[in-house]
């Protein structure tokens, strides 16, 4: 087991050279990255990134593929299509993406989820055949924003079921499910083959805030934090990857408001999830 580190909470900062963070990274034990949308790129700084020792897991791009406005969906597929290419040329074997989402599948709730599987599938299919061509797997991160019906366990198997290719599995983010009250261990043992990718973000509920605000108030009564500082144990999801074969990355996805603001509280809030995690790992 190794650790990765999800670039946007340094790009969020401004910093998008990516030789700049993987040589920071490095120099903290943490060798290998998930490149987020706002690093340019450039093939040449991928290439030297990796011959420096840093491997590059994964590139993410979660968007609304399926927008109602044409030119916005058109636009953020063809970012998407652009960034498969480009990790098939860089040797990057993952893209993390979102499903995208029909208007019609908003409530005031959320997600009616069945209500867009259809649209799904259709361009899942698209972007399942540029993966093939350019030999790399394509990860649903079940995050229920920026796009997304691949949120939960019932959903997933539809849409596996329907595609019925290997290429296609899930970013798995379990701090996603703590606030959805579904059960974040034993789905790693369900989807256990099509776990691509490992978000290291913990979730904690207020339970009484949630008597006093109601799930409809969104966030109000739940919140990111680190892993170690919510509701997660660490030590049973890290045991359940080693149960399964989990041989990739858990990724640093750094999202704690805590933690956030200037660049030093952002680099101890990574540190702080290495450490955290990395306790469990067997040498």
């Amino acid at each position: 087991m190794r650790m990765s580190l999800l670039t946007n909470s340094l790009s969020n900062l401004g910093i998008t050279d990516l030789k700049e963070i993987a040589a920071w990274a490095s120099a903290n034990g943490i060798n290998e990255l998930d490149v987020g949308p706002a690093i340019p790129m450039d093939q040449k700084v991928f290439e030297e990134v990796q011959e420096s020792g840093v491997r590059i897991g994964a590139m993410i791009y979660c968007r609304n593929f399926l927008a109602s406005d044409k030119a916005e969906a058109e636009e953020h597929q063809k970012n998407l299509i652009e960034r498969i290419r480009f990790a098939g040329k860089v040797h990057v074997g993952t893209v993390i993406c979102s499903t995208g989402v029909t208007d019609a599948s908003y409530t005031p709730l959320g997600l009616a989820p069945m209500k867009s599987i259809d649209a799904c599938v259709e361009l899942a299919r698209r972007m399942i055949d540029e993966a093939e061509k350019n030999d790399v797997r394509l990860a649903w991160e079940n995050c229920p924003v920026m796009g997304n019906i691949a949120v939960s366990p019932d959903v997933w198997e539809e849409l596996f079921d329907r595609l019925g290719s290997d290429r296609i599995g899930l970013c798995y983010d379990p701090s996603h499910l703590v606030w959805q009250f579904i059960d974040p261990y034993e789905n790693i043992f369900r989807f256990k083959d099509r776990i691509f990718r490992f978000h290291a973000k913990d979730t904690h509920v207020d339970m009484e805030k949630l008597k006093v605000y109601g799930v409809q108030q969104f966030m109000r009564w739940w919140q990111h934090r680190l892993p170690g500082l919510g509701d997660l144990d660490w030590n049973k999801i890290v045991d359940s990857l080693y149960q399964i074969g989990y041989d990739d990355a858990i990724v640093i996805e750094h999202e704690d408001p805590v933690w956030e603001g200037t660049l030093d509280k952002v680099k101890k809030g990574i540190l702080k999830t290495r450490d955290h995690v990395s306790q469990y790992f067997v040498e």
